[in-house]
């Protein structure tokens, strides 16, 4: 029985459907259309592709953050509708989580740079324990600098992975020779990776609720800082 699987936590819009067996379909896309336009189009059309109708589908598989905040609603808000229409499972996967299965090779660690606005990065660290991943650093929000740092602090070799990696690190002169940039389409995002944890966690029954998931923000979005501002100025002109 195959998952769908989505990720939508940047501006890469990525759809697939896989089994336990194999990948069967899989749509990356990186444009400027948002993800309100091309998602659900998107799905219908890896199901097409996959050759797999809706009813077929055991579970869906989705990234919940950090990353965009846009994003993460937008793909969270259309997961939990084919969950719920369907009467079947979801599976919420850290973005970086879905990011480290670029890489599932023992004696490394995979590091997520995921852009976080302002300077500033998402990150985590991951590593492969011969059947899943192990979180070996816990989501935080580092500047780049720090979170480069705390890589080339480390013994031994560490991956770099996500967005702000291509728009940011490739661009760097310098970097710890011990942290290694891989090409582009091996440090993205793809719904293909999404899918492969989604089924591990489907296997050993760890599922979410379509009442209770919501995305991992870690930090307050820009309009929530904005508007906190804003009352406060309020309150201090009332007084």
């Amino acid at each position: 029985m195959p998952i769908l699987a989505m990720d939508t936590a940047t501006m890469v819009s990525s759809v697939a459907v896989a089994d336990n067996k194999r990948l069967l379909a899989e749509l990356i896309v990186e444009n400027k259309l948002t993800h309100s336009e091309t998602l659900l189009p998107h799905v219908e059309q890896v199901l097409d592709m996959a050759g797999t109708g809706k009813e077929a589908l055991e579970a869906v598989a989705v990234s919940i953050g950090p990353g965009s905040f846009t994003g993460l609603r937008i793909g969270l808000a259309a997961a939990k509708a084919i969950a719920y229409g369907l009467s079947i499972p979801i599976i919420g996967i850290p973005t970086m989580e879905g990011l480290a299965w670029h890489y599932p090779v023992p004696g490394i660690r995979v590091a997520g740079f995921i852009d976080a606005q302002k300077g500033n990065v998402y990150t985590a660290h991951y590593q492969w324990n011969g059947t899943d991943f192990d979180e070996v650093r816990p989501i935080e929000v580092l500047s780049l600098e720090e979170a480069i740092k705390v890589c080339g602090g480390l013994s031994g070799t560490v991956v770099a992975v996500g967005d702000m990696v291509a728009k940011k690190m490739t661009k760097l002169e310098a970097l710890p020779a011990n942290l290694l940039i891989p090409p582009k389409h091996t440090m993205m995002p793809r719904a293909a990776n999404i899918a492969m944890a989604g089924l591990r966690k489907l296997a050993a029954g760890q599922v979410g609720s379509v009442m209770d998931m919501e995305p991992i923000y870690i930090r307050k979005s820009e309009a929530e800082v904005l508007w906190e501002k804003r009352q406060e100025k309020l309150k201090q002109e009332a007084q």
